[in-house]
């Protein structure tokens, strides 16, 4: 019979699934018994490890005590007031606003709309053009399949929607080039600060920063994606301090409550609030029916004084240099060609290897007992920022027997 369940990124046709029953701490486990590190943090998001008491401990009570409600005027929830405040107190906006929402690819979608929207506030309506970054990754609902910068995500789907142009993820002169051409329509740039599910790619040196000058001497706003990047990942609360540039936007999802619920958002800073609230008659016609739903705020207040009481943020250190130097050691070696990163992500670009190969050596591993994703010829690493030194060895050790094993055949 055929399965009910379409899995995401799949083949309609295939059978091949691991099913999932159990996790704690840096582990799951499956119906057979069998264990796995999880080396990718569920899917980039898992900060505090799994199966963490406090946070389960603090949905349940939010759920006893008021187990939903919207969002929309003229209601509200002390709850969702005092995760958005919270979120804002780690942000770069300190007197920035949040809006809530239920997924990294419902935040893109929020700040495409606020980069058109901003604009007709100020009486700019002709800036409309939207610049995308080849190599970007930013959710698959129809905003963010149109800003993807990996074409075999966006292709396919039909005419998605217009006025978007894309920049070389390298090269800042190609974005010098596009501002140059079309100035004043330009409404602004969506990019992640290191992209992730692209291959993780930190910025060229200088990238950033000339992205902040061209949005600033053409009047655009700048948004990061930091869906991935964001809640101590790099060894700050978000990547925006890490590599100190500061957008106008920031979108965020996955470590905001390390999975336990389904929340997204956008930070605005105080520029952008500043045109939303100068109208007293203007009505922000946006939201989704769970924005700020009670039981993911309390997830996102537990999870984020979790990372602050524990020192997660600054454990990010830790792990990506222990991470790192094993990878970079087995660059040393041939295994692997590349070895990039920051903070507690990364990825070690396997030798000649094609993206197919990629595949076959992450299924290694997983048969190996480790949880990865391969991109490209490429295998990544997101782990739990609560990981202890020996699972992070294991998976190093781990990544370079399925190399040797797969490549030697």
């Amino acid at each position: 019979m055929i399965p009910a369940l379409l899995h995401a990124f799949s083949k309609p046709t295939s059978e091949n699934f691991h099913t999932l029953v159990r996790s704690e701490g840096v582990r799951v486990w499956d119906d057979k018994g069998n264990e796995y590190i999880d080396g990718l943090g569920g899917l980039w998001y898992c900060q505090i490890g799994h199966g963490r008491p406090e946070l389960i401990d603090a949905i349940t009570e939010q759920l006893q005590k008021m187990s939903s409600y919207h969002t929309f005027a003229p209601m509200g929830s002390d709850v969702s007031d005092a995760a958005a405040e919270r979120i804002r107190s780690v942000s770069p906006f300190p007197d920035g606003r949040v809006f809530l929402c239920c997924s990294g690819s419902e935040s893109i979608d929020t700040a495409i709309k606020l980069l058109r929207k901003i604009p007709i506030l100020r009486k700019q309506s002709e800036r409309q053009i939207i610049l995308r970054r080849g190599r970007g990754y930013h959710g698959v609902n129809i905003g963010g399949t149109t800003m993807q910068g990996i074409s075999a995500n966006r292709e396919g789907w039909g005419e998605l929607f217009p006025n978007v142009i894309e920049i070389d993820p390298t090269n800042i002169e190609s974005a010098a080039s596009i501002f140059a051409e079309y100035g004043e329509q330009i409404a602004g740039v969506v990019t992640e600060p290191l992209q992730g599910a692209g291959g993780v790619f930190p910025p060229p040196s200088g990238y950033l920063e000339g992205l902040r000058r061209l949005c600033n001497d053409y009047g655009a706003l700048l948004v990061f994606d930091e869906v991935i990047t964001g809640f101590g990942r790099t060894g700050n609360w978000f990547a925006s301090d890490t590599y100190g540039v500061k957008p106008d936007i920031i979108t965020f999802a996955k470590g905001v409550t390390s999975g336990y619920q389904p929340l997204g958002g956008v930070l605005l800073s105080r520029t952008v609030c500043d045109v939303l609230e100068s109208d007293p008659d203007f009505t922000f016609m946006h939201g989704y029916t769970y924005s700020g739903h009670p039981a993911a705020s309390a997830a996102a207040i537990a999870n984020i004084n979790i990372i602050e009481d524990e020192g997660l943020v600054q454990r990010a250190e830790v792990i990506g240099d222990r991470l790192s130097g094993g990878l970079k050691a087995l660059e040393k070696d041939g295994i692997f060609s590349e070895v990039r990163g920051v903070g507690a992500i990364w990825a070690a670009q396997v030798t000649d290897a094609s993206t197919e190969q990629g595949l076959v050596i992450r299924d290694k591993m997983t048969e190996m007992g480790v949880i990865c994703r391969a991109i490209n010829g490429a295998l990544a690493f997101c782990p739990p920022l609560v990981i202890e030194e020996n699972d992070i060895d294991s998976i190093i050790d781990t990544a370079a027997k399925a190399v040797e094993e797969v490549t030697a055949k």
